[in-house]
Formats: C-alpha cells, structure tokens, sequence
C-alpha cells in the first residue's frame, strides 16, 4: 500500500521595528511548539543558509550602503532564494514548521517604502525568489519607534551597531507605518501583536494568534 504524503509543514514570520523583540518571539514561540509536539525550525533573514549568511554579513555591516537601492534588493532576493531553497521548503516536506525572524515584508518595508524602490519591481523580486511558498500567517510586532531604539541600544550593549539601526527616529517611525500598512492591506495573513509590554505579554499574544493552526 502507498504510504500518504506527509502533510506540509507551517510557515509563520514575524515582522516589525528594530528591538520589537522578534528574535526573542522566534525562541520562545519554538520552544512552545515544542511543549506542544510540535518540531519547528527557528531561522532568520537575511541569513538561515550558508550563503545567506555571507549576503548577510555585507547587508548589515553597512558595505550595501555604496549600492543603489535596487541592487540592495537584489541582494536580498538572492538571499532569499537561497534561504528557501537549502533550509525552509526542506523543513516543511519534512512537516515542520518554520518560524522565520524576518522575510518578503521587511523588503516592502525597508527597500520598498522607505528605499525608494517601486511597488512592481520589489513584487516582481519576490514572485521570482519566493514562488508558492507564501508564509502561513506574519506576526508584526509593534511598538513606537522610539522604545524600539532604546530597546535595541540597551539590548546591543558596547556592541556595533548594524547599518539600519543607525538611521534616525524619522525613519524607524516611517517604518513603523510601512509595517502597520502592510497588516492592513493583507488582514487574512497579518496579525499586529502589541510589542510594547514585556517578553511574557508578547508571547501570550504570539500564542493566541497562531492558536488557529494548531487546531
């Protein structure tokens, strides 16, 4: 007798502002998984391949700056690719579920709204790296812009600061809306999760909001 297909794993994302707590979320919303049966792959972008991670390196230490915005995307497309290809669509043919810190939306955001870069073109870049797998459900974490920062600076310590946390508070704030935008327009995928209480409040919310698909 042929044996069934194992049935696709979850692909869930989360999204927001520099020190939203999204890398947090992603270990602690695993790690409930996990208490729940449920086996789930913590990855992050740009990065969560090898190669990925080399585009990463070049991304964040601020040497993507000399680049025009539309091949900073193209950066990020070739990342994404990669990332799907070698670590989220094998998770999920093996039925786990895939909890991403970051993904599509934070180029709509970053290179997209705020980098100038059209509507059409940072879609096209995305129907080309992404293809049919589309997350499941984006959780966007949110919080002003201005605790976002102070968060990110007390969480960073002495330590560098990457390129796009350096941008000013106009910027974060404008991000910010990009985000809450993009909840908006796609209300059947996004779910906004109040980020400004503390770790145990946002994973309460986290939990609630993905309660559906463990049903």
């Amino acid at each position: 007798m042929t044996r069934a297909p194992l049935p696709r794993g979850r692909f869930i994302t989360l999204e927001g502002g520099e020190g939203a707590g999204k890398s947090t979320q992603v270990r602690r919303l695993v790690a409930a998984l996990a208490q729940r049966g449920v086996s789930a792959v913590a990855t992050r972008e740009p990065g969560g391949s090898p190669r990925a991670e080399d585009i990463r390196a070049v991304l964040l230490a601020g040497s993507a700056e000399r680049l025009a915005p539309l091949a900073e995307t193209l950066l990020f497309a070739a990342a994404r690719a990669d990332h799907l290809e070698k670590t989220i669509r094998p998770a999920l043919a093996r039925s786990q579920w895939v909890i991403c810190d970051r993904f599509a939306d934070s180029t709509r955001a970053y290179q997209g709204a705020l980098g100038g870069v059209d509507a059409a073109t940072v879609t096209t870049l995305e129907r080309i790296a992404v293809g049919d797998t589309n997350p499941d459900l984006t959780l966007i974490l949110d919080l002003p812009a201005d605790i976002g920062l102070a968060r990110a600076a007390h969480r960073r310590g002495g330590g560098e600061v990457d390129r796009f946390e350096q941008e000013s508070l106009a910027f974060h704030q404008k991000l910010r809306e990009a985000f809450l935008a993009i909840a908006a327009a796609e209300p059947e995928r996004c779910v906004v999760i109040d980020a400004s209480g503390d770790e145990g409040q946002v994973a309460a919310g986290v939990m609630t909001a993905i309660e559906p698909l463990l049903r």
